[in-house]
């Protein structure tokens, strides 16, 4: 019997540990495999009983849905083993006893009983049930809104809380429709998979069923829970460890199997393999001592500093920046005011500092879009009635996409070895999209398959989703190239940073009536021009390929039609 991996909403994760061994018996529904993607740590559970006669993977393999993990021999199979031959003739032989005719009809009675639960949602329709969070895809999240009031009907699957990571905002459905009884959390609490966090009472018998169905779910994070328990007991090790090693490189195998003994997530992770830091010599900041990147900013800067003992100015880009002057002396400074960054900010923070490793060139175009915006003039009201937001963005998306199909490289990311090009054969548009907490960034996915009336309504829901917080972690993965439109805002041109692990990013800026020349007739003539600002990571791509490709973009822009060619 194959034992194949689920939906595990990533396209493909890593195997981190092996739960199991051959020759184990397991249950139904034990954890077999710890998966990680660059988001979560996910434990796979057997779909079935049995004993394991195969492992299919490795620790560092990566797989994906429907993957053979493991074999295993049926339970059936199993009983008939010659370890478990004896109690089966024991059990035979105890059949003559008095007892034995009372026993059997137990399995009629446990059916009976699961008939009996099965239908008790239905008298129970109406008793308040506590029910507990989903897996939530992290260790824990913040509870950044709720939704919903105690006294409030809601509908099956309805929003009623809105959960932050630092990576994406997930809103929690009602597991079961019926009245808020009672609210367990508040806003701004720290949550875990399986906790507790609303108590409703069920306003029918489908819904009941519901929640009967997934009362058992509150026990499922149990495995986690061990799973992190180790993680927390073996950290005076790891400090012991620090304190005994010396401060250093290791290789990546080394640093993979120390990463499951630490409690620091899958992106914390990936980011100690790709530095080489040995991460229990890391002390981490957060809550419960959790490791996080700007942890291990400060270990690497920190061992730089010890090996080298160089100034901290001498090398800003390993070492930061150094620290703020004393302010207090009012004299001197005049009044000052804390603000606190929004969370998003501050998120955003460490994925920013890439860019102090990228050398990044920008290379400035214009493109004449006075047809373009005639065209767009024409189709934007029949657009409008059908409620599509019909904007030139659209059209700089889908030449965008062209022109990466025609210059691949661009549409690439350079390996952590520095050796090769890893060329990606769909393009997945990141949209730089402002909001009141910051810049976040969705993905429009497989552009090069889609016309511009579909770029135009899936750039109106994601920025929507963006404003309202409601966007889900796909829809913030998978970009292979960016773009940053400042629309109307202002402003002839920037230098946008590139998104790492990304090699390019286009700018847009504020299209102006600008007079050009035209050779035909000898004169000037108002034309409707779209500055273009192309930033590109120099080791991949050099200043010839940047003019050509963006000049291609802008010729693109100017006569649409050639897309259709």
């Amino acid at each position: 019997m194959d034992i194949k991996a689920p939906d595990l909403g990533v396209d493909s994760a890593e195997v981190s540990e092996i739960m199991v061994e051959v020759g184990d018996v397991i249950a139904k529904d034990d954890n077999i495999l710890l998966l990680e993607s660059d988001k979560a740590s996910v434990e796979v559970p057997s779909s079935a009983a049995g004993k394991v006669t195969k492992i299919s993977v490795a620790i560092g393999d990566q797989v994906s849905e429907g993957m053979v993990l493991i074999e295993l021999e049926s339970a059936d199979d199993s009983a008939e083993s010659n370890d478990d031959i004896a109690a089966a003739e024991e059990q035979e032989a105890n059949s003559t006893d008095d007892v034995k005719p009372e026993s059997k009809p137990e399995p009629a009675a446990t059916e009976s009983t699961q008939s009996e639960s099965a239908a008790k949602p239905a008298a129970n329709a109406g008793k308040a049930t506590t029910h507990a969070l989903p897996d939530l895809g992290v260790d824990e999240a913040q509870v950044s809104e709720i939704m919903v009031s105690v006294g409030d009907t809601v509908s099956a699957e309805q929003s009623i809380l809105l959960i932050e990571s630092d990576k994406a905002s997930v809103e929690v459905p009602a597991p079961v429709a019926g009245k808020i009884e009672k609210i367990l959390v508040e806003a701004g609490d720290m949550v875990a998979n399986g906790q507790d966090f609303i108590v409703i009472m069920a306003s029918g018998t489908d819904d009941a069923s519901d929640s009967k169905s997934e009362a058992p779910k509150p026990q499922e994070p149990a495995p986690a829970k061990t799973t992190g328990e180790p993680k927390q007991a073996a950290k005076p090790n790891n400090t012991d460890t620090a304190a005994s090693k010396t401060e250093g490189k290791l290789t990546e195998a080394q640093v993979n199997e120390k990463l499951v003994d630490v409690y620091a997530g899958p992106a914390v992770r990936k980011l100690a393999r790709q530095l080489g830091v040995d991460i229990t010599q890391v002390n981490g900041s957060a809550l419960n001592d959790r490791i996080l990147k700007e942890d291990l900013f400060a270990h690497v800067k920190n061992s730089l500093t010890k090996q080298k003992a160089a100034p901290v100015s001498s090398n800003p880009v390993s070492s930061g920046l150094p620290k703020l002057p004393d302010m207090s002396n009012a004299e001197i400074w005049g009044e000052t005011e804390t603000q606190d960054l929004s969370r998003l900010q501050k998120v955003s923070i460490p994925q920013l500092n890439y860019n102090t490793l990228l050398p990044q060139v920008t290379q400035f175009d214009l493109s004449d879009i006075t047809e373009t915006e005639n065209l767009r003039g024409e189709l934007k009201g029949g657009m409008k009635a059908e409620g599509v937001g019909f904007t030139i963005l659209a059209f700089v998306v889908k030449a965008t996409a062209y022109a990466l199909t025609q210059h691949p490289r661009f549409n690439s990311h350079l390996s952590d070895d520095n050796t090769q090009v890893i060329l990606r054969k769909s393009v997945n548009m990141g949209i730089a999209v402002a909001t009141d907490d910051g810049l976040i960034v969705p993905v429009i996915k497989n552009v090069q398959d889609k016309g511009l009336k579909q770029i135009a309504i899936e750039i109106g829901e994601l920025a929507v989703k963006a404003r309202d917080k409601k966007l889900s972690t796909k829809d913030l993965q998978g970009a292979s190239f960016t773009i940053s439109s400042q629309g109307n805002l202002g402003g002839t041109a920037f230098t946008p940073l590139v998104n790492w692990p990304q090699v390019g990013i286009l700018g847009v800026s504020e299209a102006s009536m600008q007079p050009r020349w035209d050779a035909k007739t000898q004169s000037f003539e108002p034309r409707l021009m779209l500055p273009l600002s192309l930033s590109y990571d120099h080791r991949v791509i050099n200043g010839a390929d940047a003019a050509v490709f963006t000049r291609y973009i802008a010729t693109l822009l100017a006569d649409p039609r050639r897309i259709l060619i």
